[in-house]
């Protein structure tokens, strides 16, 4: 790494602890708790910077609202089968507006997509599984 860039990581990590508590306060009044997760990561306060930081940044980017992008969230996180990211993005997103409507539907549509994937590949085995059987004669 270039030296510069390297100090320059260095000075902004050296804040890490303090920017820890920061994070952890911000990010418990924008979702209404503090992740389960953060408890462990905060033992790298580094990587808990950098993480937390980069997190942040890709859910809430400047093109979207609150609102919309707690909506992606919860609905990432219920194709993921991800149930503690999704209580958290569900109140997250109440918090910032979306009806019972909106969040029923997102949750639809990540059952659609979860069970098409489910399909996808089970069929492509399927297929697999029976091509070589036929193939092999049997």
């Amino acid at each position: 790494m270039n030296p510069d860039t390297a100090a320059i990581i260095e000075e902004f990590l050296s804040h890490s602890r303090v920017l820890t508590s920061e994070i952890e306060r911000d990010t418990e009044e924008m979702l209404g708790v503090t992740p389960f997760i953060f408890d462990t990561l905060k033992e790298r306060p580094d990587l808990f910077v950098l993480s937390a930081l980069g997190d942040y940044y890709a859910c809430r980017p400047d093109s979207l609202d609150a609102k919309t992008a707690e909506l992606i969230a919860l609905t990432a996180a219920a194709a993921s089968n991800a149930p503690d990211c999704l209580r958290v993005h569900i109140a997250a997103a109440g918090k910032e507006g979306a009806s019972r409507d909106e969040i029923r539907d997102c949750l639809i549509i990540a059952s659609v997509i979860g069970k098409s994937g489910v399909l996808a590949r089970s069929l492509r085995i399927l297929q697999e599984n029976t091509s070589e059987r036929t193939q092999s004669g049997t």
